[in-house]
């Protein structure tokens, strides 16, 4: 039986996101919503749960359907509330006030500490911010959940606790989930669709199977369209010789043979269409500026505290070679970020612990994305960074995605993926030979992670890096350290570690 369906369904902006769509969820489905950022996946969510138009096409929906979104952001509303009180607000007033034992319930399920319950929502951060939404979103008991980028701001072990949540729902209730997080669709979705501006695709796969099924699909199309068109081309050298020999000859047959020619190659060109190729979001390249030192960063047996001098771990002695790609993993608190911070401010200055090698140039990105802060616009942020004429510096944001309007607008005024892509092409204009990244896929869509990958294997570049993108880790890191029982150390593969923090 069909929760939802929705039949020929379109949505115009200034371009087209998606047309032609037709989907239909049923109970229990557990769908995947995959598309670059900014063509869609928020608004059919929004569409999806009646809270948004669609340019055209229908959705019907069951009698009696209870549908649920999870958006990216709390509302401003919501922001004064506590935690507790905010996941209340989502419950009917009568319903509030007689069965508001379904929140502490929820909370408790979800793994929210009693101590975070109280804060308001505009003190909690990012990832607990999501939280809150996804227990606002289930606690009214939806028969349809859509949640809309989950993992966001989340690390690994809040991830395992939304995978064990989603596991955990009554078989009935059906789920989409609109992620970049190439692992977490692995693992939680059964069917994929591929939202498209045209033909849009569904798959009863889950992400990884599914994309290989599209690209096959698409190799294909694009080998037909390619046998099309030599057709096309000799139908039209035919009729061309054909009417040359009527002409000379006056036979009207050979015209009309000319004729039939000539449109069987029109209607077979009409017919014909490319594979779609998805047009990205703006291209992210890096650089390796190189070095002759084979240890970039040496690090003395040092202890990494929190503010207030208490201890999170020792290291160890430890180097960073030339070339060498290394992932910090740990639990929530264990102290990721603080090395991480620790790392900079020793090669900012004087640290006798931790040392750069004097070739060493820095870049560094943070999941806040905070270096941003110091430009007023993106305009403002290249011309401050690098010696570029005017034209090189409108031709480098509009490569990385940022068109003309939005150069020299508040940097606030840009998507979450625009400022990630700003922020990569300031670090390329850095000339970096050793970079730092804290989180750097947070905002960034698929095509994004996979662009950052390439970019940091092809280069061979040094980075010490932070992450709760699994997925983005196994490709890219060359060695992983691991903090574990207030000490440092380092393993050969990260997955059973990964086993480990999403399981605790």
């Amino acid at each position: 039986m069909s929760l939802i369906s929705a039949k020929d369904l379109s949505l115009t902006r200034s371009e087209t996101l998606f047309a032609g769509l037709d989907l239909s969820i049923s109970k229990g489905d557990r769908l995947g919503l995959v598309a670059a950022n900014g063509r869609g996946k928020s608004s059919l969510l929004r569409i999806l749960a009646g809270e948004e138009d669609a340019t055209s096409g229908t959705v019907v929906r069951a009698r009696g359907l209870v549908a649920a979104l999870a958006p990216q952001d709390p509302p401003e509303h919501l922001l004064p509330l506590s935690f507790y009180d905010a996941v209340r607000d989502a419950l009917a007033a009568e319903v509030a006030e007689t069965e508001s034992w379904r929140v502490d319930i929820l909370l408790d399920d979800l793994g929210v500490p009693e101590e975070l319950r109280g804060r308001t929502v505009g003190e909690l951060s990012g990832g607990w911010q999501r939280t809150m939404l996804l227990a606002r979103a289930a606690v009214i008991e939806p028969d349809l959940l859509l949640l809309d980028e989950p993992t966001n701001h989340l690390d690994i072990g809040r991830i395992g606790a939304l995978e064990r949540f989603l596991a955990g729902l009554p078989r009935d209730c059906a789920v989409i989930a609109a992620s970049h997080d190439r692992a977490f669709l692995d693992d939680t979705s059964t069917r994929t669709l591929f939202l498209r501006p045209a033909e849009s695709e569904d798959f009863s796969l889950p992400y990884s199977r599914a994309l290989e099924a599209l690209e096959e699909r698409d190799a294909a199309r694009d080998r037909q369209f390619r046998n099309d068109m030599r057709k096309v081309k000799a139908l039209r050298q035919q009729a061309a010789k054909l009417k040359n020999i009527g002409i000379n000859s006056g036979s009207d047959l050979l015209v009309v043979k000319t004729k039939q020619l000539s449109e069987r190659a029109d209607k077979l060109e009409e017919s014909a269409r490319p594979a779609h190729h998805e047009g990205t979001s703006g291209a992210i390249r890096l650089t390796n500026s190189g070095t002759h030192a084979k240890a970039l960063v040496a690090i003395g047996d040092t202890a990494i505290t929190t503010p207030d001098g208490r201890l999170l771990f020792r290291t160890g002695k430890l180097w960073i070679g030339n070339g060498d790609r290394i992932a910090l993993l740990g639990a929530n608190g264990t102290g990721k970020t603080r090395m991480v911070d620790r790392v900079r401010s020793a090669l900012a200055g004087e640290d006798p612990d931790i040392r750069g090698a004097a070739s060493l140039k820095l870049g560094y990105s943070d999941q806040a994305l905070s270096q941003l802060a110091a430009f007023a616009t993106p305009w403002d942020a290249v011309k401050r960074s690098d010696k570029l004429t005017d034209h090189q510096a409108r031709a480098q944001l509009a490569v990385a995605g940022i068109d003309i309007d939005a150069q020299n607008a508040p940097l606030a005024r840009l998507s979450g993926g625009q400022r990630a892509r700003l922020a990569m092409l300031l670090l390329r204009l850095a000339r970096p030979n050793f970079y730092l990244l804290d989180e750097p896929t947070n905002h960034l869509d698929i095509d994004g992670q996979t662009m950052l990958e390439g970019e940091l294997i092809e280069h061979g570049a040094a980075c010490l890096l932070v992450s709760h993108d699994r997925t983005f880790v196994s490709s890219v890191a060359t060695r992983v350290w691991v903090i574990s029982g207030r000490r440092l150390i380092e393993v050969d593969d990260p997955a059973p570690v990964f086993e480990r923090l999403i399981a605790e």
